[in-house]
């Protein structure tokens, strides 16, 4: 028997509380990452200091210890609960001789893996390429072994500033090509206002049912896992209201808290949809202790890309995984369901139409027959109450998104 399946990595997780946030959260939401990321996780370890270590991120004491935890469970990798900088890396990995990642390398291992489409990919590599380049110095004496030879001046270009070099080529590379695409995203957008389509972004933090939610209204069929970021590449479909109205409903990207900041760059072209939309759904996890944490990291990235006015929905998901049924949220513009067992999803349908028509305004209007196009696309958009064939048009009682107002103020019945 040959043994075919890879041996996870045993993992130990290390943590310093220091104020800045509630560590011992953190350090679960850590094990959670390791565990998506493919790791074992062996065991936990919890500093509190009053600020982290220069040299080695916690203290020396703290650091005997792990060595030894490392060496009595055979431990193959330290995953350490912040952003470290490449002399803390090399420091903690030569002391306890085994490899060393930190956070931020963790959830972009976890990016990398989950990356379909050619711009998530792009996406994912020059948040590594930035994150690699103010490290190399750290990483290792391998990247400043010096070149020389014959042909060379002087003691010949460093293997570091080569690296340097050849990284920053590639991040311009890039940058060159996600700007493209960024263009062609930018025009798609530009073509559902022109066309007055109505978008509805799906927002929330990560493995809260996002894309579950998704393919329950509109048959996405986008791959949805209980597990963190099992999506990264946004997912647009069309979705019918009860009121008749029509819009493009958009996935985006899961938030995480401390979600480290090259990803929001890398990213922000992707999470730019929420900020072209009519309407927000802010999903959560209902059953989570942190569902106020998840509102509020979401609520303050969208502040942060400009979408404070945006009209929002505040969707509590996951009813399901509750012990006993709640009340729903005494919040006009907040609705309990749970997108797993479909419930709670008609009222949610009926708060769209309703948030979404308040931008509506209903007209009497006689089209002349040689503008059917626009009367198709109130038929589309909209809602037509009566229809009656006149001589010189189409006289129809109909609601009219205020976007459209200005395509119909020559046809207005008086």
């Amino acid at each position: 028997m040959i043994e075919t399946q890879e041996k996870k990595q045993r993992a130990l997780l290390i943590g310093a509380d220091y104020g800045k946030y509630d560590a011992e959260v953190s350090l679960d939401e850590l094990e959670e990452l390791a565990e998506t990321a493919g790791a074992e996780v062996i065991g936990k370890m919890l500093q509190k200091l009053p600020t982290v270590n220069n040299a080695t991120y916690i203290g020396k004491g703290k650091l005997q210890e792990v060595k030894e935890f490392v060496s009595l469970h055979e431990i193959d990798l330290l995953v350490v609960d912040d952003e470290l900088s490449g002399a803390q890396l090399r420091n903690i990995e030569e002391y306890t001789g085994v490899d060393v990642i930190d956070r931020t390398m963790l959830i972009l291992d976890i990016f990398a893996q989950r990356a379909r489409s050619n711009e998530g990919k792009l996406q994912v590599e020059l948040a590594q390429q930035k994150y690699l380049l103010p490290r190399l110095l750290g990483m290792g004496k391998v990247l400043s072994r010096l070149g020389g030879g014959i042909g060379t001046r002087g003691p010949g270009e460093t293997k570091l500033e080569s690296d340097r070099r050849h990284i920053r080529r590639r991040i311009e590379s890039l940058e060159q090509e996600l700007r493209g695409l960024e263009e062609r995203r930018a025009r798609m957008r530009e073509r559902r206002q022109k066309n007055d389509l109505l978008t509805v972004a799906i927002v929330g933090y990560t493995n809260v049912g996002k894309s579950t939610l998704l393919n329950l209204l509109t048959d996405a069929g986008v791959l949805a896992k209980n597990q963190l970021f099992a999506t990264l590449d946004p997912t647009a479909r069309e979705i019918s209201l009860p009121d008749g109205q029509t819009a493009i409903l958009v996935d985006t990207v899961g938030l995480l808290r401390r979600l480290p900041h090259q990803l929001i760059q890398a990213f922000k072209s992707t999470l730019e949809e929420a900020a072209n939309a009519d309407l927000i759904l802010n999903v959560c996890d209902i059953s989570s202790d942190t569902v106020d944490e998840q509102l509020e990291v979401t609520q303050d990235l969208l502040n942060e890309l400009g979408c404070g006015e945006i009209p929002t929905i505040t969707v509590y998901n996951k009813a399901d995984l509750l012990s006993e049924d709640l009340e729903q949220p005494r919040n006009p513009r907040a609705v309990l369901i749970s997108a797993k067992e479909n419930r709670g999803v008609d009222q949610l349908l009926e708060m769209m139409a309703e948030v979404l028509s308040s931008s509506i305004c209903r007209l009497t209007l006689c089209i002349p027959y040689a503008e059917g196009p626009l009367l198709d696309r109130i038929r589309r958009q909209g809602k037509i109450f009566s229809e009656e064939y006149l001589p010189e048009g189409v006289r129809v009682d109909a609601n009219v998104d205020h976007k459209m107002l200005h395509l119909m103020e020559a046809y207005r019945c008086k």
